[in-house]
């Protein structure tokens, strides 16, 4: 977008700047503990410097940036502790997701999910791990949007936000995609089978597995 074309200030300010700063930092473009200068992020996105005051301030409600007392506003650290606290509640709502997807899942939506379950494979088989990775995030949010758990979805989404480093470096620990590919397919199958409780029972087998794995 020219930047004669961008809203300055105001809402739309605000709102262009943070949804750019948030997919920087979600695609990790930006990395942890990254510093934000205010200054330079305006003339980047071509907004005022209070609009990008006012984004960072919502990024930190999302546990994305967080403020360093006289040093500003940096990327926020998430570490293997919080990490698997997270994912701690992830296991739940996810399972949950999983229940209500299998419950309510369509035919279209079943082959969906068994089509992203054979592009996952061919990523592990040809040795693709950033594609698997990518390939994994997308199953989970297929699921949670089958599932019409509307609360739940955003309190996941928020969640998984703040999860990115750790995805992608035990998506890159060799051995992890290819132990991790039979965990979604199980969930796939269960899904497919319509029988919430092995859907649920097959997320929190995968969450349990990541959770081990961050902790190694």
């Amino acid at each position: 977008m020219p930047n004669q074309a961008r809203p300055g200030t105001g809402e739309q300010a605000k709102q262009l700047a943070l949804g750019q700063l948030r997919q920087a930092i979600l695609r990790g473009d930006m990395a942890p503990a990254q510093r934000l200068v205010e200054n330079e992020l305006a003339e980047q996105i071509g907004v005022t410097r209070a609009s990008i005051r006012a984004a960072l301030i919502d990024l930190e409600a999302q546990g994305l940036v967080e403020r360093i007392r006289n040093r500003g506003s940096r990327v926020r650290v998430v570490t293997v502790e919080e990490a698997v606290a997270i994912t701690e509640c992830r296991l739940v709502l996810e399972g949950l997701c999983a229940a209500k997807a299998a419950a309510a899942v369509s035919d279209a939506q079943v082959t969906e999910l068994k089509d992203l379950g054979t592009a996952m494979r061919k990523a592990v088989a040809g040795g693709e791990p950033l594609t698997y990775s990518d390939l994994n995030h997308e199953l989970h949010a297929r699921i949670r949007e089958f599932s019409g758990q509307l609360t739940a979805v955003e309190l996941l989404e928020r969640l998984n936000a703040q999860l990115v480093r750790h995805r992608f470096q035990l998506a890159l620990r060799p051995g992890r995609p290819q132990q991790s590919l039979n965990e979604h397919l199980a969930m796939i199958e269960a899904i497919a089978a319509r029988d919430p409780q092995a859907a649920e029972a097959a997320v929190r087998a995968h969450l349990t597995s990541v959770i081990e794995a961050l902790r190694d």
